[in-house]
């Protein structure tokens, strides 16, 4: 999502009124070239907001909410729901905290404890969030809201990204906080979001035995088919070039 220039610098103004573009450029770490040309061209990208206002010690989200595309960031911000939650958990975080379940033991004997969860977001998060939230229907009122092809959405799905304005609509279209797929995509943290302190382990810990290692087994499965498309497509690759050596 592009957010216009004039708007970008009402906001900077408040945040550094003394600051000049060499300033902000040095401080948050963006080319001046960049910003120069996004300025110039009237339109500033949402991970320049952000990279500037984290360099200001602003909160990145109430720095986007300043903007009328993303006003529904204005709080109070629900919580993310518990399957959010999980699904924010890697694929080896999920296996490694099934595997120290007493269940997997058949003396039932406690098992050592797993590693801290990895930060957010995860090779999957993206796919895991949508496919959390997903009814059934929320592909096509996403396509409906848009206007963008459900090709194009699952092109992005099945690539691990998702432009912010798509998870906005996203978390619209499902009836959830606006913050889980930004998170989900990577463009904020999970702190600057105000997910509570340890929120997923908390999920994590909530889930029985059975739920678990039925969703560790479903992202094995996932994982397995992308594993064997880049086998074949590897193989594939290999015998064009055997045929054209």
């Amino acid at each position: 999502m592009i957010l216009p220039a004039k708007a970008f610098q009402r906001w900077l103004q408040g945040i550094a009124p003394d600051a000049s573009t060499a300033d902000v450029c040095r401080v948050s770490g963006i080319k001046r070239t960049t910003l120069a040309q996004q300025l110039v061209r009237g339109k500033v990208s949402v991970t320049t907001v952000v990279s500037i206002a984290r360099a200001y010690s602003v909160n990145p989200v109430a720095a986007l909410a300043y903007f009328d595309d993303y006003r529904e960031l204005a709080g109070p911000l629900p919580p993310p729901t518990r399957c959010e939650l999980i699904s924010q958990i890697s694929t080896p975080d999920l296996l490694q905290a099934a595997l120290a379940r007493p269940a997997m033991d058949p003396a039932g004997r406690p098992r050592p404890q797993p590693p801290a969860l990895s930060p957010a977001p995860h090779a999957t998060s993206v796919k895991n969030w949508v496919d959390a939230i997903d009814d059934g229907e929320v592909r096509h009122r996403v396509s409906a809201a848009t206007g963008v092809a459900p090709q194009n959405y699952s092109a992005q799905l099945t690539a691990n990204r998702l432009s912010p304005e798509l998870a906005l609509a996203t978390s619209r279209a499902a009836g959830v906080g606006p913050t889980g797929g930004l998170v989900a995509t990577g463009l904020i943290t999970e702190e600057e979001a105000g997910w509570p302190p340890g929120a997923r382990q908390a999920a994590l810990d909530s889930m029985s035995d059975g739920d678990l290692t039925t969703l560790a087994g479903d992202r094995l499965q996932a994982l397995g088919k992308v594993l064997r498309r880049q086998e074949q497509d590897q193989a594939q690759t290999e015998k064009i070039w055997e045929n054209l050596g």
